[in-house]
């Protein structure tokens, strides 16, 4: 009986061999496979025990919402064998090849796991299924890197448990700080370094007290006795850049932690973010006046530019098209009340975004003591937590690069972006009625409006920069 179950087992295993991975997601190129682990040689019949697989790059836990299939059915490419919820949506875990369900290791809806634990057994023969009835996953045990070899030694003397669970290393990137963990989603800790905040005095609301973004969408830093700008002196240390590795023909520039993390979420935005585009010519004619007669009436030591009536423009369109001033939720748009409006401040590694809160309300000297503030605070390095909050509005000029127009990345969670280019002088048809002249020469400036489609369609992006380009035209409107 041994012999015969030791032939079939060879024989499986001569077939499987030249198979891929039985299981895979098909949702995404960029999905890992799912882990598993091939016992031929043990009490059990051959079997696969299949891991929970990673859905993205920073996923790190995720939980079983339902099971479409029950032990003992069979599966075949294509159909769904569970739903994995993640932060940011519930995915099919599909199957590729054909085999048999012989055991759920996690029943749906339990407490939320580590990519690579251990969620299901796979079989290829029916009657292999009764043998798992009774199975039980020792969670103590850990496999070692070296664990096949060591099974193709002496078949008599398997270990007393049927399998053991997937490599340590599967589940490497939920490893704890020395100073305790903190149970949190990866959106979660993600949108925590986005807005500056210290995620272990964020009060969870998921299941155990584990902290959701959510929470840190809501989270109010005032209520906590934290000290945000002594922290990011060494945060600011720690960035300083290795020194670069020359190769043959090559140099490698090592990337700060902070750079990586910019880079992911870019790179995350582009992806969730359904982007659309809206390009506009604004006549800066009559706001350059307006700036001359405040800085008269200021003084010229105030630094008073036109950035500064740019950003107090964008605010006034805010209120006056308040839904662009908006978040997608996943199940709701969240309108805010208050206009705070990150403006990208430096240049290269001092590259920064400080939030200037509740635009609507301040006046255009308000602004521009802000944005001085900043820009000062970056050239002197003295950086504050305003510097890593997340406002609902981000606003880049690259006019002073000569740069016409550019189609900026949109921030999530916000719904817009704004780039503004360079001023140029250019010739245009002369609107002047009295005038003899045809064209005329007039400052024009090109705006660019990126819009997220699930919160801002193209109806209300062309009001929004309609009522942008009409503030500039008319800038008296700035003072209302």
């Amino acid at each position: 009986m041994a012999s015969t179950s030791i032939c079939r087992g060879l024989s499986q295993l001569s077939r499987v061999a030249a198979r891929s991975s039985s299981l895979s997601l098909q949702h995404s190129k960029r999905a890992a496979a799912p882990l598993t682990l091939r016992s031929w040689f043990s009490s059990y019949p051959p079997h696969e025990v299949v891991g929970l697989p990673a859905l993205s790059p920073t996923m790190e836990t995720g939980t079983i919402a339902s099971w479409n299939k029950e032990e003992g059915d069979t599966f075949g490419p294509g159909e769904v064998l569970c739903s994995v919820e993640t932060d940011k949506a519930t995915v099919d875990f599909e199957a590729q090849d054909d085999g048999i369900l012989a055991k759920i290791l996690v029943p749906a809806g339990s407490d939320e796991i580590q990519c690579g634990q251990p969620i299901m057994i796979t079989v290829e023969e029916g009657e292999d299924v009764s043998s798992f009835a009774d199975y039980v996953l020792e969670e103590s045990a850990a496999p070692a890197p070296a664990e096949p070899a060591a099974a193709a030694e002496p078949a008599p003397t398997p270990a007393p448990t049927p399998v053991t669970p997937p490599p340590a290393a599967a589940s490497a990137p939920a490893a704890a700080p020395s100073g305790g963990r903190v149970v949190a989603s990866p959106l979660a800790h993600m949108l925590a370094k986005d807005m500056g905040y210290d995620i272990s005095t964020v009060a969870g609301t998921g299941p155990d007290g584990r902290i959701i973004a959510d929470d840190i969408r809501e989270f109010d830093p005032s209520t906590v006795a934290a000290a945000m700008p002594t922290e990011g002196a060494p945060a600011q240390a720690a960035m300083a850049a290795a020194a670069p590795i020359p190769g043959v023909g090559y140099t490698d520039y090592p990337i700060s932690a902070s750079a990586k993390e910019t880079a992911m979420r870019l790179a995350q935005s582009k992806r969730n973010v359904p982007h659309y585009y809206l390009t506009v010519d604004i006549t800066m004619d009559e706001i350059l006046k307006l700036r001359s007669t405040l800085s008269s009436a200021i003084g010229e030591e105030s630094n008073l530019g036109v950035y500064e009536l740019i950003v107090k423009a964008a605010a006034k369109s805010m209120k006056a098209v308040p839904s662009a001033n908006a978040s997608w939720m996943d199940s709701v748009v969240r309108v805010y009340d208050s206009v705070d409006i990150n403006v990208v401040v430096g240049t290269g590694d001092k590259l920064y975004s400080p939030v200037i809160r509740d635009c609507g309300a301040k006046g255009i000297k308000g602004i521009s003591d802000e944005l001085n503030a900043a820009v000062t605070a970056v050239e002197e390095g003295e950086l504050s937590s305003e510097f890593a909050s997340m406002g609902t509005f981000t606003i880049l000029n690259l006019g002073m690069y000569g740069v016409k127009s550019c189609a900026p990345v949109i921030r999530e969670p916000q719904a817009v972006a704004l780039a503004v280019g360079a001023l140029e002088n250019r010739i245009v048809p002369n609107d002047d009625p009295d005038s003899e002249e045809i064209y005329k020469e007039s400052v024009m400036l090109t705006a660019t409006l990126s819009c997220d489609h699930r919160v801002v369609d193209g109806a209300v992006g062309a009001q929004w920069l309609s009522a942008f380009k009409s503030h500039l035209e008319s800038p008296s409107t700035l003072l209302l």
